[in-house]
C-alpha cells in the first residue's frame, strides 16, 4: 500500500504558499532575495534562506511532472 504522507507536513506555511514561490522561481529569472521581496509584499514573511530549502526540496519533483516525456 502506498504511503500517503505529505512532503509538506511540519512546515511553518501552506502547501499551496510554498509551491507558489517554487513555481514562481522556476518560471522566472529571479533571485531568492527579489522571491523574498514579492512575497513579503503579498503579506507572506519569510526568509530567502527558507526559499532555498524549499526550491532545493521540491524543485526537482515539480520539474519531473512538468517535463513530457
Amino acid at each position: 500500500m502506498r504511503s500517503t504522507k505529505s512532503p509538506f507536513k511540519g512546515r511553518q506555511f501552506t502547501a499551496a504558499v510554498i509551491l507558489w514561490a517554487v513555481r514562481w522561481y522556476l518560471q522566472f529569472p529571479i533571485s531568492y532575495r527579489d522571491l523574498e521581496g514579492m512575497l513579503a509584499d503579498l503579506g507572506v514573511q519569510v526568509d530567502h534562506t527558507t526559499l532555498y530549502r524549499w526550491i532545493q526540496a521540491y524543485a526537482p519533483e515539480l520539474d519531473k511532472r512538468r517535463a513530457p516525456e
